[in-house]
C-alpha cells in the first residue's frame, strides 16, 4: 500500500471508530430511556443491566455500519477537497479509482468483518438478549415458552399433531399421526404420550391405537408402544420457538431447509432474514461509491453540508430495506431479491455517481 493509500486509510478508519461509536452510544441512550425505569424496578443490579446493553452492541453495528461507513467516507474526502489537498492529490495525476482503492480496502474490512459478525456474533447476542428479557423483564419471569398445538408437514403425506412438548422437547403429549394418500386418509394413530429415543432417532408412542380406513371400512386396533421414524427431532422443536435473528447462518439454514423439506408454508420472513444476514454486511462496502464522489468537489455548508447528505443517503438505505423487507414478508417478493434488492438499487445509483464525477 503506497503512503497515500496508507493516509487516507487511516483517516477513514479513525472517522468510522468515531462515527460507529457516536451511533453505538446513541442508540443505548435510546433504549435505556425506554427500559431502565422497568429494570430498576425489578431491582436488577448494575451489573446485569450493562451486561444488557453489552449485548446490544453486535446488531447495533451491524445496523449502522452503512451509515457509518458513508458519514466516515464524505467526512474523509470532504475534508481533502476542503483542505484542497484532493486538488494537489489529482493533479499529481492520481484518477477517481485510485482515490477509491484506500475507502474500497477499509470498507472491505468492515464488511468481512460485518459478516462474521450478521452470521455468529449479532445472533449468540440477541438470544443473549431475549433470554434477558425473558428471566427478568417479561410478565412472568422465568417462564419459558412451550410449544403447544402443532401441526406439522412430515414426509410421505403424514401430518403429526402434537398437544404439548415437554421442556426438553424429548418427550409429548396428545399425539396423532395422519396417513394420507392423496385427499383420502389411509391411517391414524392416535397415542397418549411419545417419547425420543436419540440412540434409533426414532420416537416410541405409548398407549397408540390404529385406525385404518379401507374399502369405505374402518379397522381399529391397540398397539400400546410403537416405535416410529418422524423427520423432527428435539432439536428441531427447540428451535421452533428461537426467532430467526437467534439462529447463526447455519441453523438458520437448516432450520429453513428442514421446514421446507416437511412443506411447511409461511416461511418468507425468516428467508428473508437469512438472505438479509448475508446481504447487510456489503452494504458497507457499496455506499463508497456514492460517499466519496459526492465529496470529491468542493460545497457550500462545509461539515453540515456533507453529514447531511451522509445522514440521507444512510437513512434512505436503511428506509429502503426495511420498506423492501416488507414486502418480502408477505410474500409479495422473492426473500433473497428482497434482501439484496436495496444493495443493488445503490450499487446503480453509487455507480452512476462515480461515472459522473470521473467524467
Amino acid at each position: 500500500m503506497k503512503i497515500l493509500d496508507r493516509y487516507i486509510f487511516r483517516q477513514f478508519a479513525k472517522a468510522f471508530i468515531f462515527t460507529s461509536t457516536t451511533f453505538v452510544f446513541l442508540f443505548i441512550l435510546i433504549t435505556m430511556v425506554e427500559h431502565l425505569d422497568d429494570m430498576m424496578g425489578r431491582n436488577l443490579s448494575i451489573f446485569q443491566i450493562i451486561g444488557y446493553y453489552l449485548l446490544s452492541i453486535p446488531s447495533t453495528v451491524l445496523v449502522t455500519a452503512p451509515v457509518s461507513s458513508l458519514l466516515a467516507s464524505i467526512l474523509v474526502a470532504g475534508r481533502l477537497s476542503a483542505s484542497s489537498e484532493l486538488s494537489a492529490i489529482r493533479s499529481a495525476g492520481v484518477s477517481m479509482r485510485q482515490l477509491l482503492y484506500p475507502f474500497l480496502a477499509g470498507a472491505s474490512f468492515i464488511a468481512a468483518v460485518n459478516l462474521v459478525n450478521s452470521c455468529w456474533i449479532a445472533p449468540a447476542a440477541f438470544s443473549g438478549i431475549a433470554r434477558f428479557e425473558r428471566e427478568h423483564l417479561s410478565k412472568e419471569p422465568g417462564k419459558l415458552p412451550e410449544n403447544r398445538n402443532m401441526h406439522l408437514i412430515e414426509q410421505g403425506n403424514r401430518i403429526v399433531s402434537i398437544g404439548s412438548m415437554g421442556s426438553d422437547e424429548s418427550t409429548g403429549k396428545a399425539v396423532s399421526i395422519e396417513e394420507f394418500s392423496g385427499a383420502h386418509l389411509v391411517s391414524r394413530i392416535d397415542a397418549a404420550s411419545m417419547s425420543y429415543n436419540p440412540k434409533s432417532g426414532e420416537w416410541m408412542l405409548e398407549n397408540a391405537a390404529i385406525r385404518s380406513f379401507t374399502g369405505g371400512s374402518e379397522q381399529y386396533s391397540f398397539i400400546g408402544r410403537k416405535p416410529v421414524k418422524l423427520s423432527i427431532s428435539p432439536r428441531s422443536l427447540l428451535e421452533f420457538n428461537l426467532q430467526p435473528d437467534e439462529m447463526n447462518v447455519s441453523r438458520h439454514y437448516r432450520y429453513l431447509t428442514e421446514k421446507r423439506q416437511a412443506g411447511i408454508s409461511g416461511l418468507d420472513r425468516s428467508a428473508v432474514k437469512f438472505y438479509t444476514k448475508l446481504s447487510l454486511p456489503f452494504a458497507s462496502l457499496i455506499v463508497m461509491l456514492i460517499g466519496v464522489p459526492l465529496s470529491a468537489k468542493k460545497k457550500r455548508g462545509g461539515l453540515a453540508s456533507e453529514i447531511t447528505i451522509a445522514l440521507f443517503f444512510g437513512f434512505l438505505f436503511i428506509g429502503l430495506q426495511k420498506t423492501v423487507a416488507i414486502a418480502g414478508y408477505q410474500g409479495a417478493m422473492n426473500p433473497a431479491l428482497a434482501a439484496w434488492l436495496p444493495n443493488i438499487i445503490f450499487l446503480i445509483v453509487g455507480y452512476l455517481i462515480y461515472k459522473t464525477a470521473i467524467d
